[in-house]
């Protein structure tokens, strides 16, 4: 692993390079261009208003809706953005990959850095909201760059597993979207924890967005720090997620060349 760590930290003008690259590509000929990375989140928090605040009448922690799912869509975005530009990575630059060496991990960490560059345009629409809705400043902002470590953290660990397993089995881009919907719905983005039973409390928080989203949600717009023990269950599994899709992918390497 070390070894390994160290020859993408060579390469690390290269993942620079290549990152700037897919935000370029990302925007080029496009009308809207950088808009597009606020329209999506916007445009989806403005539907869930409409249906699980106006018609449902979803509680959402005494907070106005639009805010409190947006703090919750902002890094839901950010998850399932970096998951569909990284996990095709390998396959869509396969000249790169069966011509010219480089730790191959630099193409999925790129997508999701450009994904990164989405998120914190977002991000200036979310601080514009809280002006806006008079939330007040809490010490508890600390602890977002924490939050936001710990969700890169799981992003590379799924990027880098299914960047890989797509090489092998190209069902995998079609299967995403179908599972990073479902696994919206059982994370805490329309919702607030609250609502999720007391006994089944234990086994929801095995999914490592639903402790980063509450977290957010906590620190963000309620002023209050994390629930440390989910958190640290999230930390603790995005780490395994991360530790064991970088061992797959690295031992999947060798295969890539031959099999795009």
């Amino acid at each position: 692993m070390v070894k390994y760590l160290r020859e993408l930290y060579r390469h690390r003008d290269l993942l620079i390079l290549w990152t700037i690259r897919d935000v370029k590509v990302r925007y080029k000929q496009s009308i809207l261009g950088a808009a597009w990375a606020v329209i999506q989140p916007i445009s989806i928090m403005v539907v869930f208003t409409l249906i699980f605040s106006l018609i449902a009448r979803l509680p959402s922690d005494g907070q106005p809706y639009p805010i409190f799912s947006y703090s919750a869509l902002l890094p839901w975005t950010l998850l399932s953005t970096s998951l569909t530009v990284a996990i095709p990575s390998l396959v869509n630059n396969m000249s790169l990959v069966t011509k010219t060496y480089f730790p191959r991990e630099i193409l999925p960490i790129a997508a999701v850095a450009a994904s990164f560059v989405d998120f914190l345009i977002s991000a200036v629409v979310f601080a514009a909201m809280m002006i806006f809705y008079h939330v007040t400043i809490a010490p508890s902002l600390v602890v977002v760059p924490l939050l936001l470590v710990a969700q890169l953290v799981l992003i590379l660990g799924v990027a880098f597993w299914a960047s890989a397993l797509n090489v092998f089995y190209r069902d995998i881009r079609f299967v995403l979207p179908l599972v990073t919907q479902i696994w919206m719905y059982v994370t805490p983005v329309i919702y607030p924890i609250s609502m999720v039973p007391e006994r089944f409390r234990g086994l929801y928080m095995l999914n490592p967005m639903a402790g980063i989203i509450d977290g957010y949600r906590r620190a963000l717009l309620l002023g209050q720090y994390p629930e440390w023990g989910y958190l640290g269950l999230a930390t603790a599994v995005s780490v395994a997620i991360l530790l064991f899709g970088y061992r797959y992918f690295k031992q999947a390497e060798a295969q890539f060349a031959d099999l795009i």
